[in-house]
């Protein structure tokens, strides 16, 4: 991949004081811009669904032919923006980190899974998921999530630029919540730079704030927004409707609300056994052996191989929780500057 580190050497950033970076509309130029590239978005993505349109039944989004791979159709849009606005980004955290910080743009290498250990299947997982979920004292379903985070932002004639960070979403009593977010320190790879306190999350000294917003009162009973069902056939139906899918969600399609589920909710013992099983029912999803996450904490890998592109799973081996969702490109994509290997996005969930 290309070096993002040298890109940024030559940035020059604007100072903090600049009239151009205090808040206010898009300008024409730049509202014309985005309405270019949301269009441009729209398009790719509408040729993306007649492209698969042919494939075989029970394929994922995106899958062998022509069209984009399954993890850029995913986030297409995302890294189509990103593009343009992950700079500006970089360029913010720069200012808030200071001259002497080092940029917190470094690619992660992907996860190995132990060459010794022995696979777990996710039948044995999710019956260990359920024992825990029988016990007195178990864990309750909370909204809100506490998420690290990556992904990278690719263009078709600019080197990657990314920016991996840390978010914690905490709801109130009231159903007013709040947002904080904060770039990861690279130099400290895995290193949690958000705290849990008895007043909410706090920051520790090497993460530095991206945002922090709050917001007032609202509620949905959709999903994902609604309480998560702690039943497999409705989780099943729960996740469908998250993801505004058609008919039951191929394996990448869990996955894929499986990440929505866990941006919005940390699931209880119930909820984790319920999904846990609706992992250990999808197809493709293969036990690999153990792996230490991006967190150090020790967990089983489940790997779904699609077209161009991997998927790993990780889950707790004591109570069948989702710890991380890793993607990883499996073929080179010279025209993105991706080599088979790379990581592509990653989220590590905190509990």
């Amino acid at each position: 991949m290309a070096d993002e580190l040298e890109l940024l050497r030559r940035a020059d950033p604007v100072p903090s004081d600049d009239p151009r970076l205090g808040d206010g509309p898009l300008g024409p130029g730049a509202e014309s811009h985005l309405d270019h590239l949301l269009a441009s978005a729209s398009a790719d993505t509408s040729a993306s669904a007649g492209g698969h349109a042919g494939a075989e039944a029970g394929a994922e989004t995106g899958g062998a032919g022509t069209g984009p791979r399954p993890w850029r159709t995913r986030t297409r849009l995302l890294w189509a923006l990103a593009a343009t606005v992950v700079i500006a980004v970089t360029a913010t955290a720069l200012l808030l980190a200071g001259p002497n910080t080092t940029p917190a743009v470094a690619a992660p290498r992907p996860l190995v899974v132990r060459a010794d250990s022995t696979p777990v299947p996710l039948d044995r997982l999710a019956e260990l998921a359920e024992r825990e979920a029988g016990d007195d004292g178990a864990v309750g379903l909370r909204k809100g999530t506490h998420v690290q985070s990556w992904s990278v932002g690719m263009s078709e004639n600019e080197p990657p630029v990314t920016l991996p960070v840390e978010r914690v979403v905490r709801w109130n009593a009231d159903d007013s919540h709040t947002v904080l977010v904060v770039a990861t320190d690279p130099r400290h790879p895995g290193r949690r730079v958000l705290g849990e306190s008895d007043d909410g999350p706090r920051l520790v000294d090497d993460g530095h704030v991206i945002s922090e917003q709050t917001f007032p009162p609202s509620w949905s009973d959709a999903p994902p927004q609604s309480p998560p069902p702690h039943d497999t056939a409705r989780l099943r139906a729960y996740l469908r409707e998250a993801q505004h899918l058609d008919g039951p969600p191929t394996t990448p399609e869990l996955l894929d609300a499986v990440a929505v589920l866990l941006d919005t909710w940390t699931p209880g013992a119930r909820e984790n056994a319920a999904l846990a099983r609706l992992l250990a029912d999808a197809e493709g999803l293969r036990p690999v052996g153990r792996v230490t996450d991006r967190l150090g904490r020790p967990g089983q890998a489940y790997v779904y191989d699609g077209s161009g592109y991997r998927r790993m799973l990780i889950m707790d081996p004591a109570t069948g929780a989702v710890l991380g969702l890793e993607s990883t490109a499996s073929a080179d994509e010279p025209e993105y500057g991706v080599e088979a290997g790379d990581v592509m996005e990653y989220s590590a969930w905190i509990r």
